[in-house]
């Protein structure tokens, strides 16, 4: 009685794990399951926002400071530029390449490259003296201001940074599945709905297009500060390697070294808050 029971017994364990290894050859593991290893790439677009700034100038016979300035970004709206190589500087654009670290965490290096233009005409509050020499044209603007109210006429000052205000950037960031983490569904490769935030630094590299007074402006790419930023998304991967991502990306930025003119004392220095909405194309893929 016991022989004919083991001999069962024995025949069970091994049909079962011969069923259990033939599911782990008919069900491999799915691509989208682990992300560490991978690398990603991805580029689009973006609008930006800014806070108002207090904007110091400085140079030989002027040194004044302009509060509250108002700015705004320069869109050029969907156009064949983004994928046009001699004219992708003209739009605002995002470019990234990253590597995950870990299943959840992904080290990368971007760019973003946003524009910044001065409100012309605004009024803003002045501080500060000019005193040039009479043979030069800015010259009709000397005086000592307190607290005065200027126009910020085109003949007076035009400031942007329009090609643009480049953050070049490092970043660390988290991704979850958010499907998995709501229970919804298991890891799938034919779609993943992820979130992702992150934070990070670097400096800005701007090419400054600035008319003061009538001087001749510098307008040639000078790195002139640094900026610090965090993130938050919604990714949309799709057949394993293909994704849309959208971005909401604030941070702080600090420029003291502001070239504005070819004279070489001639500087600007700015700081304010920034505010980007990001739509980017990309891809993942391990090598």
């Amino acid at each position: 009685m016991i022989k004919p029971l083991a001999k069962v017994l024995l025949t069970f364990i091994i049909f079962s794990q011969y069923a259990f290894a033939q599911d782990a050859v008919t069900e491999p593991e799915k691509y989208t399951a682990h992300n560490k290893g991978k690398f990603y790439i991805y580029y689009g677009g973006n609008r930006e926002s800014y806070s108002k700034s207090d904007i110091n100038f400085s140079g030989d016979g002027y040194n004044f400071t302009l509060h509250d300035v108002k700015a705004q970004d320069k869109p050029k709206g969907w156009t064949i530029d983004y994928v046009n190589p001699t004219r992708m500087t003209i739009p605002q654009t995002n470019f990234r390449v990253g590597y995950f670290i870990s299943d959840h965490y992904n080290i990368s290096i971007g760019f973003d490259h946003m524009k910044y233009v001065m409100t012309t005409d605004q009024f803003a509050n002045m501080n500060g003296y000019i005193d040039l020499p009479q043979d030069q044209s800015g010259a009709v603007f000397n005086g000592i201001y307190n607290n005065v109210p200027k126009q910020l006429t085109k003949d007076f000052l035009e400031y942007e940074h329009t090609d643009g205000l480049n953050y070049v950037n490092l970043e660390i960031a988290r991704v979850d599945d958010l499907l998995k983490l709501c229970k919804v569904a298991n890891n799938s490769d034919i779609f993943q709905l992820n979130i992702t935030e992150g934070v990070g630094g670097g400096v800005l590299y701007p090419r400054t297009n600035t008319t003061l007074m009538g001087k001749q402006r510098h307008d040639e790419f000078h790195i002139s500060g640094f900026g610090v930023s965090a993130k938050a998304g919604i990714n949309l991967t799709f057949f394993k390697h293909y994704f849309i991502q959208g971005e909401l990306k604030g941070g702080y930025i600090n420029m003291p070294d502001v070239r504005t003119t070819y004279a070489g004392i001639d500087r600007a220095s700015q700081h304010f808050m920034f505010l980007e909405r990001i739509i980017t194309f990309g891809g993942i893929f391990k090598i």
